[in-house]
């Protein structure tokens, strides 16, 4: 199985990038010349996403007008016009648009290398759909890029994720990628909530899982971190641009 379908969470207002994002949206914010949002999008199109959903609302106009010409993924766009929606809620309100298989989902501010194998492939070929209803990205706390917390998981022998406990520091930190079942949000609250919430649900039925990245991976939240990674991204090999 390998999922068709993807949304990239692009509506936030990028608070912490400011002034940056005071007239630019996060996800259009450039490195080495490529925004974001577009370097993801290469990567779904390079693991054969043939449609992918863009959340709107902060300056949404410019995400519509900056991607009018792609082809390679199909692009569909998701408004939250009347309030943000955070990451739950963003992803059940565009549930008609992803269909009943599962599908992937990106945070707009994250960016990464691919190890011996595509990421997005690596994640497709571990899902097991009569185990998962949830599969994370995850990747080594102390190397990750732009991000100075504590981690969020621990990965348990058989891949099931284990949430740190507020005085813990894990060794793991949520990479923003993940392949999330529809199922998951049945039942699931109207208005803004947060992905985490979904979390809890597949950890209390023992169906979320985690998958370490074995590539390098970036965290833009911040102008330095911005900065950080396009010192990085100076010495490595771009993706492959695809359109």
């Amino acid at each position: 199985m390998r999922p068709k379908r993807a949304m990239v969470l692009a509506a936030g207002y990028g608070l912490r990038m400011r002034p940056l994002t005071d007239k630019t949206p996060k996800p259009l914010l450039p490195v080495q010349g490529r925004s974001l949002l577009e370097r993801i999008l290469d990567r779904l199109a390079e693991a054969g996403v043939e449609e992918a959903v863009i959340n709107l609302h902060h300056l949404g106009e410019q995400i519509e007008q900056r991607l009018s010409d792609r082809k390679k993924p199909k692009i569909r766009f998701s408004w939250e016009r009347e309030e943000v929606l955070e990451t739950g809620g963003g992803v059940a309100k565009a549930l008609p648009l992803l269909g009943d298989e599962p599908f992937f989902v990106i945070n707009g501010d994250v960016l990464w290398l691919n190890g011996y194998q595509q990421a997005l492939h690596r994640m497709a070929d571990a899902w097991e759909a009569r185990q998962m209803d949830a599969l994370l990205l995850v990747h080594s706390t102390p190397y990750a890029v732009g991000y100075e917390g504590k981690g969020d998981f621990f990965l348990a022998p058989d891949g099931r994720l284990l949430r740190r406990s507020p005085e813990e520091v894990a060794p793991f930190v949520f990479a923003g990628i993940q392949i999330l079942h529809p199922r998951l949000f049945e039942g699931a609250p109207e208005g803004p909530f947060s992905l985490n919430r979904i979390y809890d649900r597949a950890a209390e039925s023992e169906t979320l899982f985690g998958l370490r990245h074995d590539g390098e991976w970036f965290h833009i939240g911040t102008p330095g971190s911005l900065k950080e990674t396009e010192e990085l991204f100076d010495s490595r090999d771009f993706p492959i641009v695809l359109r």
